[in-house]
């Protein structure tokens, strides 16, 4: 059962469908939401739009942004206008102190914004509520650009999964329930012990460089450097990679390049392969995240 948002005053600022979809289940909830840069309808009398940053967050408790949050140039991500959304210290000062700020993950310029401001940040994606949910659109989505990519099947692949977290374990399940040939790459022993009970072969991740030759197919989930230009010169040419790490990857793009081999970053999947169900998830756990939030 969905909490009562009644009273509460918050600002979605930017995003894509994801966004969308959650404000509408705020504004059903309750909650009046003032929303910048989304193609929303604002029949409802608790949806307001507007074209400032500063009028959208007057007087709100909570910011809402999307879940890429803000890019290196300190833009807000947004992708249903051209107009910049530039989130600024002198526009957070607007907010009652301690008030959240809710983003999907944090690149440092956000941190280095938050940081010099009175408030606080939430990053959803770092919460198992959000995380393991997700991870279903971004293992399907990493699947079909595997699909879109290779001339094999997924079947009989011999698929590489390194990491077995939420979105690893998510992708190794996906793929050896479409016949894939999985070996799941950690350096976690608990992870490895789990994978091999589920069926799959399993290596060390410190031991990849002398494996790295049999894989077809590589899923990476590591957000560090792992497929490094040493290692990835032991890879067969027709290897392809498919990084769903957050941004830079875990991948050296450069070498993978030169040496020949079709290595893809691929951010942000649920967005773009299953935005509806996606924002459901977000809709899912967002109201309960603003109001254990608020009462702190």
């Amino acid at each position: 059962m969905q909490p009562e948002l009644k009273g509460v005053q918050v600002a979605v600022l930017g995003g894509d469908a994801r966004e969308v979809v959650l404000v509408s289940t705020l504004s059903r909830l309750g909650a009046h939401v003032k929303v910048v840069g989304l193609p929303v309808k604002h029949d409802p009398p608790q949806i307001s739009l507007f074209e400032s940053l500063e009028a959208a967050v007057e007087g709100v408790q909570a910011v809402i942004l999307p879940v890429p949050g803000i890019l290196e140039d300190g833009n807000i991500y947004c992708v249903y206008q051209d107009r910049p959304l530039m989130l600024s210290e002198a526009l957070l000062v607007k907010l009652p102190p301690n008030a959240p700020i809710f983003a999907g993950f944090a690149r440092p310029k956000l941190k280095e914004i938050v940081q010099r401001s009175n408030v606080r940040l939430i990053t959803v994606l770092d919460l198992d509520e959000v995380a393991i949910l997700n991870s279903i659109p971004s293992a399907e989505g990493a699947v079909q650009m595997a699909m879109d990519n290779t001339d094999i099947t997924i079947h009989n692949s011999k698929s590489f999964v390194l990491g077995f977290g939420r979105t690893g374990a998510s992708i190794a399940r996906l793929l050896q329930g479409m016949g894939a040939r999985v070996t799941v790459v950690s350096r976690d022993a608990a992870h490895r012990a789990r994978a091999f009970e589920m069926g799959m072969e399993t290596i060390d991740l410190k031991d990849l460089s002398d494996t790295i030759s049999r894989a077809e197919i590589i899923f990476n989930t590591v957000p560090t450097m792992v497929l490094t230009n040493s290692i990835l010169t032991k890879a067969m040419e027709d290897t392809v990679i498919i990084d769903v790490a957050s941004p830079p990857g875990g991948t050296d793009f450069d070498a993978a390049k030169r040496l020949g081999i079709k290595a893809l970053l691929a951010p942000g999947l649920p967005g773009r392969v299953a935005p509806k169900t996606a924002g459901q998830i977000l809709s899912r756990v967002m109201p309960g995240l603003l109001v254990r939030e608020l009462a702190r």
